[in-house]
């Protein structure tokens, strides 16, 4: 069922959540494993949630835009989200009718999408961080957020910490996702490893023959630190897990559990990095997001 062929008698709502769930299903390669575990309406809210995160993620990084009218279409963005926060979203986007929707049925912290542009501004302005905790404040805002909104949508037992939890769990998955495109962000001009990381280990980051060089070991010894540390924010933030409904924390433990295994790889052998983007076999996915749904760790 696609935009353009609407179920017979759906609702322009409905209609939007189609177009919400295609692009996840298509677009969200790791995420698509969790959203699937969800009962129905929040597998469609979650799919909302991703889609308008995509469009954010798609301004900064994407060839939709040229370069020099980023910032300026993250700022149009940012008003249009607010707009259709406390009021209606314009008719004739269906993410933000999915969004806004998904947002009046359950508590969608709608101000963590302007975290996310916090974030996407700072990868259009090329900013580079000196120190682990300038990249915590940018992991928080282009991934802490999602992990906030999620919870929105999974909802939890009442536990003040929740949100820290959740925060923590989108850090992790970011510090992954870092580790994972050294190589396609170095030929992109971005660097996110800290300055403080890179002269500790003596690390200057350049591309020969295609990769990235290592003559002496030292950024894998780099990388293998830096994956020791997101381990210790995977731990932090799976303690939201307990605080989930069964469905909920299959899908949490899902995503989780693929950006997880993902870090293992590249802890456990670095150079799979040097020459291309990682990822985990299809069937190795399929397996981690078996076992979350059993109740079984990774």
């Amino acid at each position: 069922m696609t935009r353009s062929q609407p179920a017979p008698g759906s609702t322009p709502v409905q209609d939007a959540y189609e177009v919400c769930g295609a692009i996840t299903r298509t677009q969200a390669a790791n995420f698509s494993y969790g959203i699937r575990l969800l009962p129905a309406y929040k597998r469609d809210a979650l799919s909302a949630v991703y889609a308008l995160a995509r469009r954010i993620d798609d301004i900064a990084d994407g060839e939709q835009v040229p370069a020099g009218q980023r910032a300026e279409e993250l700022d149009r963005l940012r008003e249009v989200i607010h707009v259709a926060s406390v009021g209606a979203p314009p008719a004739d986007d269906p993410v933000l009718v999915a969004v806004a929707d998904a947002a009046g049925r359950l508590p969608i912290p709608m101000g963590a999408f302007g975290e996310l542009i916090d974030g996407a501004q700072m990868d259009v302005a090329g900013r580079r961080y000196q120190t682990f905790a300038e990249l915590e404040t940018y992991c928080r805002c282009v991934a802490g957020a999602v992990g906030r909104l999620c919870l929105g949508v999974f909802g939890s037992k009442p536990d003040p910490s929740a949100p820290r939890y959740a925060d923590a769990l989108g850090i992790a998955l970011q510090q992954a996702n870092i580790l994972r495109d050294l190589r396609e962000d170095l030929l992109n001009g971005r660097v996110y490893l800290p300055e403080e990381d890179l002269d500790r280990f003596g690390v200057r980051l350049r591309i020969e023959d295609g990769g990235l060089a290592d003559p002496d070991g030292s950024l894998a010894r780099l990388i293998r630190f830096s994956a020791e540390r997101a381990r210790s924010w995977f731990a932090d933030g799976e303690r939201l897990f307990p605080l989930l409904d069964w469905r909920s924390g299959a899908s949490a433990r899902a995503m989780a559990g693929i950006y997880a295994a993902l870090l293992d790889r590249i802890a456990a052998d670095p150079p799979l990095v040097y020459g291309g983007r990682l990822s985990l076999p299809v069937r190795q996915k399929a397996a981690i997001a078996a076992r979350a749904l059993s109740g079984l760790g990774r």
